[in-house]
């Protein structure tokens, strides 16, 4: 009987545990922190050996396979002794990705690929596929796979996941962009990331997609240096293309397969041009998928968006608060204050992840009224912004700054939570964050 030892007790390991045993596999689960306790129950439940607060090496180093949670670095010691030992340690994605026959769409990039996923699983879903959401969102792959049937699955992918695949490959990959992030687990080396990113499409064979962000530099260096077996289709906003989907005016083109899809960008639910982009992806799927064109309007026009991302939470006394708490590097931020067309106060900060503000600049020039710093070290966004907008606050709590960011708009100004980091220094996570705003912003 094989080993399977399984790093972190949250949503990705308790599924790779179910299926692992489902599999015939030896499971223990190891988490260096707490286990929540309605995994504790699933894990006992199902007889699955665990422990919490420790990592026990007699239990692990004897694994013939170790999955480890995406939030695991691999310099951790753990992880360092069981490299060490030639254990293999790959991700939960690839460990489930032999026992399913379903067809996998893989979304990656920097920013854009949560709403992506959401989107084109709103589109096959709304067609009447049978199809099931995973990867960073909703119920474990593993899990599903273990007690659902699916046929298709959406996946979002992130670089760490990504890290942790050698011989998956998704059927159509989406690309989505790349920009600096968690540069922090990359050795602050950008090429890393990039690479990391790649691995998406390197086991693509000439019967695989992959659709990728044709305005994107890196994305465009990459494709030129390097190649995949897929077949590339790409999308843009700022030119025509022969293959692939473009905006003509005020109209999306989709050209897939011989066959055109138009629809006219003011039906689409999204905003902003980077949605625009996120719209192009998931509709280049539906078509490969050969998804009828009438879904596909009615899909891309009653979308709800994305919870965290750009939402729009309460407007008092004619400002707008929006909810952004998902942007957690530069480029997001970027894509949020791009959005804005009022005079706005920017709640910004959280733990920085080797950001560089610099190419915010022109934006918080234009569009920004006041800063308010939401972190606990707000140093590098004082320097940079400092001499840019007259006003600058600093504070330790979400309902100080829905607080100060009141007393501050005026009529028709917006108030705009974006932080550009991450979120450990003061919250949980992301969602967290967000929560916190939209309810300082209800107590108004």
């Amino acid at each position: 009987m094989q080993r399977l030892v399984i790093l972190g007790g949250g949503e990705s390991g308790v599924g790779t545990a179910i299926l692992g045993q489902q599999k015939g596999y030896d499971v223990f689960v190891s988490d260096f922190g707490k286990i929540k306790d309605n995994y504790k129950e699933v894990l006992t439940h199902h007889g699955i050996d665990w422990e919490e607060e420790t990592h026990t090496e007699n239990k692990i180093l004897n694994a013939d396979i170790v999955m480890k949670s995406p939030g695991i670095p691999d310099k951790s010691p753990i992880v360092k002794k069981i490299l060490e030992k030639k254990i293999p340690v790959i991700s939960e994605i690839e460990f489930v990705a032999p026992f399913t026959k379903a067809k996998t769409i893989g979304i990656t990039g920097s920013n854009g690929k949560t709403t992506t996923t959401m989107l084109t699983y709103h589109i096959l879903n709304s067609a009447g596929l049978n199809v099931g959401l995973a990867g960073n969102i909703g119920k474990s792959f593993a899990w599903q796979v273990a007690q659902e049937q699916f046929d298709y699955y959406v996946l979002e992918l992130s670089s760490f996941q990504l890290d942790g695949v050698f011989k998956y490959k998704p059927d159509i990959a989406i690309l989505t962009n790349i920009s600096p992030d968690h540069l922090d687990r990359y050795d602050y080396k950008y090429e890393n990331y990039i690479a990391s990113k790649f691995r998406i499409t390197m086991n693509q064979t000439e019967n695989d997609y992959l659709i990728y962000d044709a305005d994107d530099e890196v994305i465009s260096e990459w494709l030129k240096k390097n190649t995949t077996k897929a077949q590339l289709i790409p999308f843009s906003v700022n030119r025509k293309l022969e293959k692939g989907a473009f905006l003509n005016n005020n109209k999306m083109e989709v050209n897939i397969n011989e066959e055109e899809f138009i629809m006219e960008t003011e039906y689409i639910a999204l905003e902003g041009k980077h949605n625009m982009k996120n719209a192009m992806a998931a509709t280049s799927v539906a078509k490969l998928l050969q998804i009828r064109k009438e879904t596909i309007r009615e899909s891309l026009s009653n979308f709800q968006g994305v919870e965290h991302r750009l939402e729009k939470v309460l407007k008092i006394q004619n400002v707008q608060y929006i909810n952004d708490s998902k942007a957690t590097n530069v480029n997001a931020a970027f894509f949020a204050l791009d959005s804005m067309n009022v005079p706005t106060v920017w709640i910004v900060g959280g733990v920085d992840k080797g950001n560089d503000y610099s190419e915010l600049m022109a934006l918080v020039h234009e569009k920004v009224k006041a800063i308010i710093c939401l972190g606990v070290d707000n140093k590098k966004i004082i320097d940079a912004f400092g001499n840019v907008v007259d006003v600058m606050i600093e504070v330790d709590s979400m309902n100080d700054a829905v607080k100060m960011a009141q007393r501050i708009a005026e009529r028709g100004d917006a108030v705009l939570l974006s932080p550009a980091c991450a979120s450990f220094d003061l919250f949980e996570n992301y969602e967290d964050r967000g929560r916190q705003f939209k309810e300082a912003v209800r107590n108004l």
